[in-house]
């Protein structure tokens, strides 16, 4: 599809996305990246607002997988835990976990977003994989390396910045 490091929507959190907002997009599945996104990468425990984000996307019409690089059994165990099919080892910005789960599913591109912290995984290979891109604020920096990697992001972000969603417009 296309290389871009733009993504093709900005939002504070994952939990300022609703299913009305996802449905308006023609979001029928959402795959989620998980360490900063769902939680940080020093817990596997999500917020009092993760946990009641997730039970109203399950309530909703919108299908969820995790779709995680991630290659430790703690992405399995929350998925289980919270009953959220996952892909992990996913090798993102490459677009195996991502036709896996496509494939999984029986969905098309077009109806699909991945959201997650990273551009550089998440935001390119949803958008090189044809998939509607949403980039997320890492819930936690916690080391050098990661502020970094913001740093570097920051250019992308900037270009991109007619693409935020402010949630108090839901």
């Amino acid at each position: 599809m296309s290389f871009s490091l733009l993504p093709k929507l900005i939002v504070p959190a994952l939990t300022d996305l609703t299913p009305e907002l996802l449905r308006r997009r023609g979001v029928k599945l959402l795959m989620l990246d998980f360490d900063n996104t769902i939680v940080p990468y020093t817990t596997n425990t999500p917020t009092q607002e993760m946990e009641q984000w997730l039970r109203r996307m399950h309530s909703s019409d919108i299908l969820l997988c995790v779709v995680s690089n991630s290659k430790r059994d703690r992405v399995k165990v929350f998925c289980k835990q919270y009953d959220i099919p996952c892909v992990t080892h996913a090798k993102k910005p490459f677009s195996k976990g991502i036709r896996e789960c496509l494939s999984r599913f029986s969905v098309k591109p077009a109806d699909c977003a991945l959201v997650g912290d990273q551009i550089f995984t998440d935001t390119l290979g949803a958008n090189c994989a044809g998939v509607q891109s949403i980039l997320v604020t890492a819930i936690d920096n916690h080391n050098v390396w990661l502020k970094l990697r913001h740093v570097a992001e920051m250019p992308f972000i900037w270009l991109a910045r007619g693409r935020r969603y402010a949630p108090n417009n839901k």
